[in-house]
């Protein structure tokens, strides 16, 4: 099952056009598809694909083993003998010895990070094949690809001996929102868009999870047979990809997706909860979760002044992430042994608060989203991220009260505070609250303020009639492309 990815597909079609050969970048979140997104461009433009994946580090693993595996690959996938190879070097000139120039190729080099992770000059190998060899085949587009991002960043992207060779660097995010009603088939016109969002609080828009969905069960069951099951896929895939993604160095990392699964937070709270300094390994840390899709580094504008905002706070922006810390991993040693039961899911602490906390977050991962339907169409949008300030002491010896606004969408001339909720009735309640926040939202003088209600459950139609909101936005709307 392929769904969506047109944008990246067109920006991959281009190269068609091009004269000379491409290398391209693709990187994201294990799972979300990247290989396949490479491997349906390689099918529908009738390319000849030679797929190629590294080894994945374990105990024991050797350069050694990778080239070997290298050469493996690349015979089964061109039919020919390859033979053993000493090193990089050798491996990229079978590589190029395989691509023809009367048809066009996609060599797809798969979890690279993987691959030249045990010889500190594989970079400077594959830079040098690039210049010397394979640019020169005209038909011929190299993608490297892999879900550790921030080694793909560091050792390739910002390299400079790479500067100014990639054509694309395309970085994968979820799937959209509108497209995930897809993975139900034809049972999806039949399905509440509230059973849909249960599941997406649990799977966000990762592709490979959602194609574990059996749409013949409910969202309970098929929640209940992914995760708290000790054969279920999403039981056991987060130490898998945790695992593959960040090896023996992971520690840190674990620790500061712990402290986020109770809510966003800035650098410095983060290092307070652990107790450490600020800053190399909580920063690094960060930085190689926001690359790998984990967390959302959520900058942002300060209204009151138009200017990026002094401190970026961060969240976990996966719901699966969120999910398993706060609900399958305290009980992961009953469901090993079989012993959990769970009638329902209504019955998991804090269950409520918990879907409206993951449709927040799926509605700010989806920003993008909801511009047309906020009359912001074709108009630059500066920052559209949460909101929180914090209140501080007065000189009089008051105290000035805080703000938090779920999305805030800035544009030269308006700020939209769009209100995010998930309850099963939605009355006039929600007019004050968001007022509340407009009175104590600054901003200069000539910025307009609006806002906007995106919501799940029964809305009171004095909420409509009302007029309060300059923009409703549905679950339903959501699911229209």
């Amino acid at each position: 099952m392929f769904i969506g990815r047109e944008k990246e597909l067109e920006s991959l079609r281009s190269l068609l056009a091009k004269r000379t050969g491409s290398l391209v970048a693709c990187r994201g979140r294990r799972r979300i598809g990247k290989s396949t997104l490479i491997e349906e461009f390689a099918r529908i433009n009738g390319c000849r694909f030679i797929e190629i994946d590294g080894l994945m580090p374990r105990e024991g693993m050797t350069n050694e083993a990778q080239l070997l595996n290298f050469s493996d690959k690349l015979g089964a996938a061109t039919k020919r003998e390859i033979g053993a190879v000493a090193n990089w070097r050798e491996a990229f000139d079978r590589l190029n010895e395989a691509i023809g120039d009367s048809e066009w190729t996609v060599v797809l080099l798969d979890e690279i990070s993987w691959m030249g992770k045990y010889d500190p000059d594989f970079p400077g190998q594959l830079k040098s094949a690039w210049d010397s060899k394979l640019k020169k085949h005209d038909r011929l587009i190299v993608v490297v690809c892999g879900s550790v991002s921030a080694w793909i960043s560091k050792n390739i992207l910002k390299s400079a001996g790479f500067a100014g060779r990639f054509s694309r660097d395309i970085v994968l995010k979820e799937l959209p929102i509108s497209l995930c009603r897809q993975f139900w088939g034809a049972a999806a016109d039949r399905i509440a868009s509230r059973e849909i969002l249960d599941v997406l609080s649990v799977t966000g828009g990762v592709p490979r999870y959602l194609e574990e969905i059996d749409p013949t069960l409910s969202a309970d069951e098929n929640i209940r047979r992914l995760c708290f099951q000790r054969d279920g896929t999403l039981f056991n895939d987060f130490e898998a990809i945790f695992s593959q993604v960040f090896g023996a160095d992971c520690e840190v990392k674990r620790s500061v997706l712990e402290i986020l699964s109770e809510g966003p937070k800035t650098c410095s709270e983060i290092a307070e909860a652990l107790g450490v300094g600020r800053g190399g390994s909580i920063s690094e840390s960060l930085d190689v979760l926001a690359e790998s899709g984990f967390v959302a580094k959520d900058e942002g504008y300060n209204p009151e002044t138009g200017k990026p905002a002094r401190q970026s706070r961060y969240r976990i922006c996966d719901n699966y992430t969120r999910f398993y810390l706060k609900y399958i991993k305290p009980h992961e040693l009953e469901i090993l042994a079989d012993r959990y039961v769970l009638e329902s899911l209504e019955f998991l602490p804090e269950w409520n608060a918990w879907l409206g906390y993951q449709f927040e977050n799926l509605i700010v991962n989806n920003a993008n989203e909801l511009f047309e339907r906020l009359h912001l169409g074709g108009i630059p949008i500066l920052s559209a991220a949460p909101y929180v300030k914090r209140g501080k002491k007065c000189a009089d010896g008051s105290r000035e009260q805080g703000l938090q606004v779920d999305l805030l969408v800035q544009t030269r001339r308006s700020v939209c505070i769009v209100e995010v909720k998930r309850k099963n009735e939605i009355d006039e309640s929600v007019e004050k609250e968001v007022a509340e926040k407009l009175r104590r939202l600054s901003v200069p003088a000539g910025v307009s303020k609006r806002t906007a209600l995106v919501y799940e459950g029964d809305l009171a139609p004095v909420v409509r009639g009302n007029g309060f909101f300059d923009a409703l936005i549905s679950a339903d709307d959501l699911f229209r492309a």
